[in-house]
């Protein structure tokens, strides 16, 4: 099928950066009439081709994938099904532009990364509607999505030029020893969908403050976020090569086997399921990459019957249900003291009833669709396992087939146990199931068993309990009296089955570096003339 899109990929003033012609224009302006397309400031930043090596450019084969639109499930456009061959093109661009990027001083490229921060936020408004038009998430919500991948950016851009090596004194006499850090080299990026910006944004301002240039994988289903932040970058004066966009949606499994077979390839980061990233592992060992990886969660949310009940539930609310729950660090347990079970199921059940679930675009809508149809089966399966084995559905339960194959009600269900599924597999999605527990002990023993550990969050009023229970939980990340833990001046990342490795923060520019140590010998010598 020849989308809007893809009949337009012939004519050259779309692929450039030429302003298109009043007909280009009126065609486009009727067909997001006619279609419910969003409408961007800066219709530029639609693109159906990818860019690697400076150039926008189709599949080597000629073929292409649909996208669609979670919430209606119409066909927003074609991306180029790329595959070995187009990968390693990209590699070898991202390989070429190396030995010049890398010899920039920080400041030469802290000045790229602001100049690509200052261009999303002028764009905002344009790559949230981008967001919200292919991963369905509320408009609210994309545009807080924005703001939080560009400021990945301004930090990067901020470190860049503060990667400080060191002094250290040596045992031997007449020797000094210094460390300097140098890029890793050419990185393969891989990300996941329910971020389209932000994902891709904490790994690529990381690599390229450090002096990497990349091979980013965008994910099949929200590839235009991702082209979109690649126009920019070019207009931002990133040289060509530095950054390359690689689209699949079938091909996904052979452009990452070539990215992590590639011996030009230094490093992997991934963010994704554990089951991929075990694989990617595996395939990374012939040639030792380095490797980060951000994998599967199952955050608990505990809530002390000391707790502000107030502020526990608005944490659960924004934990639970941001995103209709498709994050890695939402929380997926919500373990509630029995002294404050009722009062807290209570009050948390009546905020979730006032959701109102819809397209993103509609006004007033605080939760969309989610992804695909699979994942409102996997969702469906939870709750059904659950209410089998005794629990209670308090609201929601089921799909919404009158607004569309991808949604599921927000769903709050009470009297959870651990034999559930819900327990032991990651929901991903908008499902709050309510395990009641009697003590401090009980419950962190509860709370660390599961493969994975990458968020955890507890409220309580207690500061020697706020200190003991952090340190007790087994997870790379702790949020105490509240639900929001993401912040660009954070390290984010897991532990167990969660992965390895830091993103973010003064830390997560390091996970793209190496260190060198020099030791000079015969520097003891005593001075001249004395």
């Amino acid at each position: 099928m020849k989308t809007f899109l893809t009949s337009l990929s012939a004519k050259s003033a779309f692929r450039s950066h030429i302003q298109p012609s009043n007909h280009l224009r009126i065609l486009r302006a009727t067909y997001a009439m006619q279609h419910n397309v969003p409408s961007l400031n800066d219709k530029s930043l639609l693109k159906d081709q990818t860019y690697i090596n400076g150039q926008w450019v189709g599949a080597k084969s000629g073929k292409t994938f649909e996208v669609h639109d979670p919430a209606s499930g119409k066909l927003i456009g074609t991306m180029p099904e790329m595959d070995k061959e187009d990968t390693e093109a990209a590699i070898k661009a991202a390989a070429d532009a190396l030995p010049s990027f890398r010899q920039l001083t920080g400041r030469q490229r802290s000045k790229m990364l602001r100049k690509w921060y200052d261009l999303m936020i002028e764009n905002a408004d344009d790559i949230a509607k981008l967001i919200t038009w292919e991963n369905g998430k509320p408009i609210a919500d994309a545009k807080g999505e924005v703001a939080y991948a560009a400021n990945f950016f301004e930090w990067f851009s901020e470190e860049a030029p503060r990667v400080y090596g060191a002094t250290i004194p040596a045992t031997v006499a007449g020797n000094r020893v210094y460390t300097t850090k140098e890029a890793i080299g050419v990185c393969g990026l891989i990300t996941p969908w329910n971020f389209p910006a932000a994902m891709i944004t904490r790994k690529v301002g990381a690599a390229l403050a450090a002096g990497c240039t990349v091979v980013a994988k965008s994910p099949g289903e929200t590839p235009f976020t991702a082209a979109a932040l690649a126009e920019l970058a070019h207009r931002a004066g990133i040289p060509p090569g530095v950054v390359n966009i690689v689209t699949a949606m079938k091909n996904t499994a052979e452009v990452g086997s070539t990215i992590t077979a590639s011996n030009t390839v230094k490093k992997v980061s991934f963010t994704g399921s554990t089951g991929v990233g075990k694989l990617l592992m595996k395939q990374s060992s012939d040639t030792l990459k380095k490797l980060s990886f951000e994998l599967g969660g199952n955050a608990p949310f505990i809530v002390f019957d000391d707790a502000d009940l107030d502020v526990a539930v608005t944490g659960a609310i924004a934990s639970k249900f941001r995103s209709s729950g498709q994050t890695c660090v939402c929380a997926n347990r919500l373990y509630i003291q029995k002294g404050i079970y009722d009062d807290f199921a209570k009050a948390f059940t009546e905020k979730v009833k006032n959701f109102k679930v819809g397209s993103g675009y509609a006004e007033g809508v605080t939760h969309g669709p989610l992804i695909h149809d699979r994942a409102v089966n996997k969702v469906e399966a939870h709750v059904q396992d659950a209410i089998k084995q005794g629990g209670k559905v308090l609201v929601g339960g089921e799909k919404m087939p009158n607004l569309g194959s991808n949604y599921f009600q927000p769903t709050v269900i009470r009297d959870m146990t651990e034999k559930m599924v819900l327990a032991h597999d990651e929901t991903f999605g908008p499902v709050a199931g309510l395990f009641p527990f009697d003590t401090e002990a009980e419950v962190v023993r509860q709370a660390n068993d599961a493969e994975v550990g990458l968020a955890g969050y507890f409220f309580s009023k207690d500061v020697q309990r706020c200190f003991r229970v952090a340190e007790a939980l087994e997870v790379g990340m702790v949020g105490i009296n509240t639900g929001l833990i993401s912040d660009p001046a954070a390290p984010f990342g897991g532990v167990k089955w969660s992965g390895f490795g830091r993103e973010g923060s003064k830390y997560g520019i390091d996970e793209y570096m190496t260190i060198k140590m020099v030791t000079l010998g015969g520097m003891g010598q005593p001075l001249q003339g004395s």
